[in-house]
């Protein structure tokens, strides 16, 4: 479907965003339900979303490779924490081999949707790169657009922000002309974003220094895993691929669970790793020791130890506490530390969005989905024919949209054979009473703290848990029936 082909009348599916999720999407369609018409709209230029979209220094994967790539195409490069430039190439070939990239309608903006109930068909108004409007018909929704705006980064109030001298950039939207070489840089946050830049930065600049006004746990692992290019060496592609995503599953499971259910012990065996790295003289108490438990928020992971590196080298150092103003010249803290600095980096987070900004109608009333309750961490109460993809928060994204895709593929065979054109999840009289829980509840790093109030609830029990528990809902879904009692088919 290249550019100037017309769309159906009516398609079958609609995605919307060509990131990890949409990918998933579209090539679990090409691989399970081949007869189903679809398209995937994309208001940018490139496919990859995030990977697409920040081109900072050093950007890479958070997370392990072998559960970042896609269940149907294993990833075979020897990194396990990967650069960006690997991941964009992956996905090009990911397009290309399951003939998805003639399915993309690049500069495609879908900006709101409506529900008719009787003819069972998604309107979704679209906006083109040359700002011309037309509608595109579905019955299905398959939104893939992320969680954050991509528009714009979240800045926080910071204090003599104006009276900065130098550049000020926010890493969502980093200058290709910034030069950096030789000056003194001070980068403001602690999260992902921040210990991915640092390495990175420090290769040219004269010294990077990290303010934070709290520290984040931060664990390194090899680059290259051995046992991973052992099987990749000796097994065919699909079998070391399915083993070292299991592998790196159970890992990431077994860490995570460890994390709530040991919490004291797995932040002594953090802390031992980075006192290891950077030496008993080292304050490791006040950089790098935070205030909550492991995994209440994002545990951030280097390569390689190649921040702490840095750090004892003397590339890059650390500064803990609160900024009580920015000037001209650098950041003075209020404990009276000065940061001298010539570009300032904003690495302060995100702003989250509800479904990429879109706005659903259903048969002429808005709906509103915080109003709603998660079916299975991918539908909404109250609206029918749409899937949501929104990645775990402590595990790779792409298993929950790997698992959401699987699952869509498996809705619309039942559908199909029920001869239905409408689902719906519906919360039973009895369930209506059960507790209700944020869309992601027991995390809470600043960026979701900010934005829950306009994401769906949840219950405390399955269905309509959000569980951020790839194994188990592995196994909810796979063992659940379509027609399960909430999942009304019509």
């Amino acid at each position: 479907m290249n550019a100037a082909a017309p769309l159906p009348p009516l398609l079958d599916v609609l995605i919307v965003g060509a990131g990890i999720s949409g990918i998933s999407a579209a090539c679990h369609l090409e691989r399970e339900c081949s007869g189903k018409s679809y398209a995937i709209l994309e208001a940018r230029d490139e496919i990859g979303g995030t990977w697409d979209l920040f081109r900072f220094p050093g950007i890479r994967s958070d997370s392990d490779m072998y559960t970042f790539g896609f269940s149907f195409k294993p990833w075979t490069n020897p990194k396990v924490i990967s650069d960006a430039d690997a991941i964009r190439e992956y996905l090009q070939e990911t397009v290309d081999e399951y003939g998805v990239r003639e399915r993309i309608r690049f500069g495609h903006r879908v900006t709101s949707a409506a529900w008719d109930s009787q003819s069972a068909v998604w309107t979704a108004s679209v906006v083109d790169g040359e700002d011309r409007e037309f509608e595109v018909k579905a019955r299905f929704l398959f939104m893939c657009c992320g969680y954050y705006d991509y528009d714009k980064g979240y800045t926080p109030d910071l204090p003599g922000l104006a009276d900065f001298g130098g550049p000020v950039v926010h890493p969502q939207h980093w200058p290709e002309e910034l030069d950096y070489s030789g000056k003194r840089m001070a980068v403001i946050g602690s999260g992902a974003t921040a210990v991915t830049l640092i390495p990175a930065l420090v290769q040219k600049a004269a010294k990077v220094t990290m303010i934070q006004r709290s520290p984040s746990y931060i664990i390194s692992r090899p680059g290259n895993d051995r046992i991973a290019a052992l099987l990749n060496a000796m097994l065919p592609a699909h079998w070391a691929g399915v083993i070292n995503r299991r592998r790196f599953v159970r890992l990431q499971d077994m860490v995570y669970r460890r994390s709530r259910e040991q919490p004291e012990k797995i932040r002594d065996y953090l802390l031992k790793r980075v006192r290891k790295v950077l030496g008993k003289d080292y304050d490791v108490e006040k950089h790098f020791t935070p205030n909550y438990e492991p995994w209440t928020q994002r545990l951030c992971l280097v390569p390689d130890n190649d921040l702490f590196l840095a750090i004892r080298e003397g590339k890059a150092d650390v500064v803990t506490g609160n900024i009580e103003r920015i000037g001209e010249n650098g950041v003075t803290m209020q404990d009276g530390e000065r940061v001298e600095a010539d570009i300032l980096v904003t690495a302060t987070g995100l702003n989250l969005q509800v479904l990429g900004g879109v706005r659903l109608f259903r048969d002429g009333e808005e709906f509103d989905p915080a109003s709603a309750f998660n079916y299975h961490g991918m539908m909404f109460s109250g609206l029918p024919n749409l899937i949501y993809t929104f990645g775990y928060v402590n595990a790779s994204w792409t298993l929950r949209a790997d698992l959401n895709s699987s699952y869509f593929c498996k809705l619309l065979k039942a559908m199909d054979a029920r001869g239905a054109r409408q689902c719906e999840p519906v919360l039973g009289e009895d369930e209506k009473g059960l507790p209700e829980l944020d869309w992601i509840d027991d995390f809470n790093p600043g960026y979701m703290q900010r934005a829950m109030h306009l994401f769906p609830k949840q219950k405390n029990q399955p269905p309509w848990r959000n569980t951020q528990d790839y194994l188990l809902d592995r196994k909810l879904i796979e063992e659940s029936p379509i027609e399960d009692g909430a999942l009304q088919l019509s």
